[in-house]
């Protein structure tokens, strides 16, 4: 009987040495499960952003002069018009330049007027000289031909006929150079005139620059659109280029989405994105992929298309999906709590009929934001846990309850 004893104590004792240690039970409540499928897959990146204003949507105004604010008239967030004032500056240096540019403009004009009447008057001079010189010149030339008659008839003498000759010769040069000074005389006219008029010109265009800088100390918005900023404040003195306010046209507006660099890789121009406002859908295509990584993100501009949504405005948060491509028929399952594409990871698979799950290793091929593709490891109808299970890494099986 001790014999027997000794014999069943060394059995028992084998046999429970050959058992699997328990599986440790899991709450299933706590877990997400999805089945592995097979058919299409859309590849997708999503990222946080916010609305910022299309370069072409963004007026920043600046400063064309020294000058102090002395009010704002008004407040960021208000809508303005082109022709709308957001503030006033002052600059009494420029006060008296634009009345002193206007002075010297009426001074130049007055000079221009007198300087033609006086060159008028010379030139009517010379237009009277010069039709006596011509008058005197045709009559010597009558009076020579008329003695070259009485001549050829023996009633004067060959002096009297060369006297009137010479004198008709000497007439006729005095008729050119006159003809040639009053010539002369109309093209200086038109010179002088010329130079006095490009005084007068000059002057105006300082006139009118000076007074355009007195308009401008009244800032105008410039568009249509929504005062966004006004760095300055009343007392505050700023000089030429700084930047005194900033206007942007809400309906230029393009999405500004944070990728994670892992997922950007496969981002591309022109594919179509869809940006959630959270108090509306809008759809766009990639515009710009920034080159550079940032905080491990990656900036991509989304140009919006259509109507945006209402409440839709500058440094709105919103999220942007990005598609990527279309996979016609693979097997796929929801993503993984941990794994990243191209990787092996180990899920929990639920046995057929049963409540245990056994760890399983998985090769993954392309992921989307809330699905990835299986290569290898799982087939369509399996059911795996796609949560957090590194609290279990030590047993091989678990059981679902």
């Amino acid at each position: 009987m001790g014999g027997a004893g000794v014999a069943a104590i060394l059995l028992i004792t084998l046999g429970l040495s050959r058992l699997k240690p328990a599986a440790p039970t899991v709450d299933k409540a706590t877990v997400l499960i999805d089945t592995v499928k097979r058919g299409p897959l859309e590849r997708q990146v999503r990222g946080p952003g916010s609305l910022v204003p299309m370069t072409e949507g963004i007026l920043q105004i600046s400063a064309a002069t020294d000058a102090r604010v002395e009010r704002l008239i008004v407040q960021p967030g208000a809508q303005v018009k082109p022709d709308t004032i957001l503030l006033e500056m002052s600059n009494s240096e420029l006060e008296k330049d634009a009345i002193d540019s206007e002075l010297q403009l009426k001074a130049s004009q007055a000079d221009l007027a007198n300087t033609r009447v006086k060159l008028q008057k010379d030139l009517l001079d010379q237009k009277a000289t010069a039709a006596s010189v011509e008058s005197d010149y045709h009559q010597a030339q009558l009076q020579a031909e008329a003695n070259e008659g009485l001549y050829k008839e023996g009633l004067v003498a060959a002096l009297t006929l060369k006297l009137s000759q010479t004198r008709a010769q000497e007439l006729a040069t005095r008729n050119a150079i006159e003809k040639e000074r009053l010539s002369v005389a109309s093209e200086a006219e038109r010179a002088q005139i010329e130079a006095s008029q490009a005084k007068v010109d000059q002057l105006r265009a300082l006139s009118r620059l000076k007074h355009d800088q007195l308009d401008a100390l009244k800032v105008r918005a410039g568009i249509q659109g929504v005062l966004q900023e006004v760095p300055v404040q009343p007392g505050q003195r700023v000089t030429p280029g700084t930047t005194i306010a900033k206007v942007v046209q809400p309906e230029k507006l393009k999405a500004q989405l944070k990728i994670a660099e892992t997922q950007a890789r496969d981002v591309q121009i022109g594919e179509r994105a869809i940006v959630d406002t959270r108090n509306g859908i809008v759809e766009g295509k990639v515009s710009r992929i920034d080159p550079s990584v940032q905080g491990g993100t990656v900036t991509v501009d989304v140009a919006l298309e259509g109507e945006l949504p209402k409440g839709a405005r500058p440094d709105l948060s919103v999220d942007g999906t990005i598609e990527l491509e279309r996979l016609a028929d693979v097997i796929h399952v929801g993503r993984p709590a941990f794994g990243s594409e191209q990787g092996s990871i180990t899920l929990f698979k639920l046995l057929p009929g049963s409540d245990e799950a056994v760890r399983t290793k998985v090769r993954l091929g392309k992921s989307s934001v809330n699905a990835v593709e299986i290569l290898e490891g799982l087939q369509p109808g399996d059911r795996v846990v796609l949560s957090d299970m590194s609290a279990w890494d030590a047993f091989d099986r678990v059981r679902l309850r």
